[in-house]
Formats: C-alpha cells, sequence, structure tokens
C-alpha cells in the first residue's frame, strides 16, 4: 500500500491510498473553494449522561447528485468533484459537512472504489485489503488528536438507509468521548469480571456462539454470528478469533483472511430476499475499544475489549422495512420479528456464487 497525503482547495487533508508503489498523486483541486466554516458542537444531556452533536451547517450538505455531479468520483476535464485526480484505488478526505469537527471531533469520508456503479461487495479481495487498511491507518492517525477518545468506522449502504450520496463509500467518525454504546458493554464487561474472578465478557459470548446454530460462516481466524439477542431482523456479528481491542491490533493472518469471509458476508446479505430484489440496505459498523482513559469501568482495560464488526439491515422481509417506533425510539426496547436462529438459517443458506 502506498498512502500519499495532499491538501484540497479548502485545506481539507485528502489522502491517497494506492495498490501500486510506484503511484504517482500531483494533481491539484483546482475548485474555487473557501474555507469549509462548522458550527458543530458536542452538548451532554444531564439525564441520559450521553452526548448529542448539534451540527446545523449540515442542511446545505450534497444530497441525491446525478450520477454525472456525483462529489465521489474522480474529476475528469472540467467536472470537478472532491477527488483531484483522475482515477484512485480507495481515497480519504475531511469531510465538507461534519458532524463532528475541530475541539468535537472530526469526519472523513471512504470511498472504496473510484466505480460509481460497484459495491463493497463487488470489490476484488485486494480491493478489501487496502480498505480494511485504509481504516486501520486512519484509526492510528485519528487516535493521536488530542481531542478523540474514540474511532467509528462504518458504512451505510442504501436509500433506505438513509444514504444521499450513490458511490461506493463509508465514513469515519473520531469521537471527543466514548460513545454510548461502548460504554454499555465496557460495563457489562466490568460487571462479568468482578462476578466471575477474571473472565473476559466477550471471550464467553464467542465461546457460546461458537457452539450454536446461529453461526453463519466460519473460517481459520474469523467468525460470523446472529447475535442470541440480535436486536434487527437479520443481524450478524463477525470476530476475529484472537480477541484484539482494534483493528491495529490483527495480525497478518487475520489480515490476509478478512476479506474473503467479509466480501462473502456481505454477498450472502444481498441474497436474503431472493432473486430480483434491490440490493440489501445495510449498516456495517467497527466497534473498536476507546482511546481515551476507561477509569469509571473499574477494573477494565483496553486490553479487554474485544473488535468485532456489526452488520444488519433495516428490511425485514420482501418490500418491508423495520421502523424504530415508539418502543425502539421511546424506550430503547428493540422488538425483533424475526428469530435469530431462523435468520442464521437463511444466511448459511444463501452462500454466494
Amino acid at each position: 500500500m502506498k498512502k500519499t497525503s495532499t491538501r484540497l482547495a479548502d485545506g481539507r487533508e485528502l489522502i491517497y491510498y494506492d495498490l501500486r508503489d510506484d503511484a504517482v498523486r500531483e494533481a491539484v483541486d483546482r475548485r474555487p473553494l473557501d474555507r469549509t466554516v462548522t458550527t458543530s458542537e458536542v452538548r451532554r444531556d444531564p439525564l441520559l449522561g450521553d452526548s448529542v452533536a448539534i451540527a446545523s451547517h449540515r442542511q446545505g450538505r450534497t444530497y441525491h447528485p446525478p450520477a454525472d455531479e456525483c462529489p465521489l468520483c474522480p474529476s475528469q476535464g472540467d467536472r470537478l468533484s472532491e477527488i483531484p485526480d483522475s482515477w484512485y484505488d480507495a481515497v480519504v478526505f475531511e469531510n465538507r459537512f461534519p458532524s463532528l469537527a475541530g475541539d468535537s471531533g472530526r469526519c472523513e469520508v471512504v470511498c472504496f472504489t473510484s466505480d460509481h456503479n460497484a459495491a463493497f461487495a463487488q470489490l476484488t479481495e485486494e480491493q478489501a485489503r487496502l480498505v480494511l487498511d485504509a481504516w486501520t491507518d486512519r484509526t492510528s492517525e485519528l487516535s493521536h488528536l488530542p481531542s478523540v477518545e474514540q474511532v467509528f468506522c462504518f458504512e451505510n449502504r442504501g436509500a433506505e438507509i438513509g444514504v444521499t450520496l450513490g458511490h461506493p463509500h463509508g465514513q469515519i467518525y473520531a469521537y471527543p468521548f466514548t460513545t454510548p454504546r461502548t460504554a454499555l458493554m465496557l460495563r457489562s464487561v466490568a460487571t462479568h469480571k468482578e462476578a466471575t474472578g477474571g473472565e473476559n465478557l466477550f471471550d464467553a459470548v464467542l465461546e457460546r456462539e461458537l457452539a450454536d446454530e446461529r453461526v453463519v460462516l466460519e473460517s481459520e481466524h474469523w467468525v460470523a454470528f446472529v447475535p442470541y439477542a440480535a436486536h434487527w431482523p437479520y443481524e450478524v456479528h463477525l470476530y476475529p478469533k484472537h480477541r484484539v481491542p482494534d483493528l491495529l491490533g490483527l495480525d497478518e493472518d487475520a489480515r490476509t483472511e478478512f476479506p474473503k469471509v467479509y466480501l462473502e458476508l456481505l454477498r450472502r446479505f444481498d441474497r436474503i430476499f431472493g432473486e430480483g430484489e434491490p440490493p440489501t440496505p445495510y449498516i456495517a459498523a467497527w466497534h473498536q475499544a476507546p482511546f481515551g482513559a476507561l477509569e469509571e469501568f473499574e477494573g477494565v482495560n483496553r486490553d479487554d475489549f474485544a473488535l468485532h464488526l456489526e452488520l444488519f439491515t433495516i428490511r425485514r422481509t420482501s418490500g418491508k422495512l423495520k421502523f424504530l417506533a415508539g418502543s425502539e425510539s421511546g424506550m430503547n426496547v428493540f422488538i425483533n420479528d424475526i428469530r435469530p436462529e431462523a435468520a442464521a438459517q437463511r444466511l448459511r443458506e444463501v452462500a454466494s456464487s
């Protein structure tokens, strides 16, 4: 992998990740852009104890542009985009309309390929490995920013999820706090560790799932399963078998095997609802240990956390979506319409070709 960092016309950082070491990146952003101005701030809810990002400037962000005006495609002639060069393998740049900025963190866009009509599931294993390396590199770089406590790499795929740009891409959020979801997991880990005399909760969960009927696929270094208490109609958790706290901790064997496993999983997701159905909308979310202090989680350190990816869809059956209504949105109590065991069986049946 070759990494080349440059700047866009408004001062934002852009980084090319190339498969070839001889790739030359000298293209200049020719757009007449003013410096990006954001109004992002983080406010803490005193009752719930969580944080909310207020980012009113995002109302003006690009919304469903036609394909020939996609800002994530390479620049061609007089059609100038966020990527100045005429081609790329993978690229990361600071979001022009960030939810988090400055002392409130940072938001980046990750373009998986220059092919506007592709999808992550259609990448080659070599391309998928490049994206994994980019996620890992950005996790490392962002973790050193003084305002950042946690790095979150994710992909929103599909209009049903709320995606406003059709180009295959994901995002990275660098939060100035430990996210509520992670804090809940760390508290459970701390409680379990104390109650069992030191047993790791993630290890216990993984051991249980490996022995149950909800495993979807398994390789030498990875396992994917539908969790016992799945929240979403089709939800899969992907774990490395050797516990590590973040993407930086993966060894070369796990990195080498990841593309094949993950691409297989994504291709199965597109087959859940049968041939002729539109691509399955999904969210793919990497959970990594925070880089900040963990004193509030007594007896727990970063190595007690287990890196894992959650992949889920809001489509519950053909033509129908799972909406977060009263119980889910009002009380955060999920109601799942599909038994996790049945979801796992379906995902085993639709092995990709």
